[in-house]
């Protein structure tokens, strides 16, 4: 059954302040992170073994998941994107078949345990959510961050300005589903894991709805999988 994301109010915690004040610094400096210092890891290279908590506090390093077999590993925008809430729209329909596949599904987000688990569970993610707030393992896979073009596409963004913020996300999506929180720039990925560690595909956005299509990662997990 595929299931929208929720849209009955939601708290706005200390935690969840925290995370739109985060948001709103970073809209109102825009983003920094947008060109490589270094070769990202790529195709054939040994995927970043990194040790993140999961959402209930637990450290858990990614070779748990790719022990045992493949691992498609989604970074995730900001829970309040509205590209975030489409991909997983699209995910719900394709789980059953990336499992047939053989892979294991494990998701990264931008928020702190306690925030993670509160949304996981009412979007109902059927995965582990690991958590990455300072987000260390999106640098390391090579994930940048957007530039307007690439986040907003046409909207005419300008440095400090906060009327617009207020106006069309704070104002509008403040204690909702749709809350803006976290960065507003962090670009996703998804990365299919062959069971040895090392990297089958790598599909770093380009913008935000970059969706990556459903049989190029059958295709990679598949070929991971053999």
């Amino acid at each position: 059954m595929i299931r929208d994301i929720p849209e009955e109010p939601i708290p706005t915690t200390p935690l969840q302040q925290a995370a739109e004040d985060t948001w709103v610094a970073g809209w109102l400096a825009g983003p920094t992170r947008i060109r490589y210092d270094a070769l990202p890891p790529q195709v054939g290279d040994a995927a970043p073994d990194v040790e993140l908590p999961d959402t209930s506090g637990q450290p858990r390093r990614l070779s748990e998941f790719w022990r045992e077999g493949p691992v498609l590993l989604i970074f995730l925008r900001h829970f309040g994107c509205s590209c975030l809430a489409e991909r997983w729209g699209t995910l719900q329909g394709d789980l059953e078949d990336f499992a047939a596949a053989g892979a294991t599904v494990v998701a990264v987000c931008q928020a702190e345990p306690e925030r993670a688990l509160a949304v996981a569970t009412r979007r109902d993610y059927p995965f582990p959510v690991l958590c990455d707030p300072e987000r260390r393992a999106y640098a390391d896979f090579g994930l940048l961050e957007g530039l307007p073009s690439q986040v907003l596409h046409d909207f005419p963004w300008q440095p400090n300005d906060m009327a617009s913020a207020e106006r069309l996300f704070l104002q509008t999506r403040r204690g909702t589903e749709r809350a803006v929180v976290d960065s507003p720039w962090q670009l996703p990925g998804e990365f299919v894991i062959r069971p040895n560690g090392v990297i089958g595909l790598a599909h770093r956005y380009q913008y935000c709805e970059d969706f990556p299509p459903r049989g190029v990662l059958l295709g990679a997990i598949a070929a991971a999988a053999s």
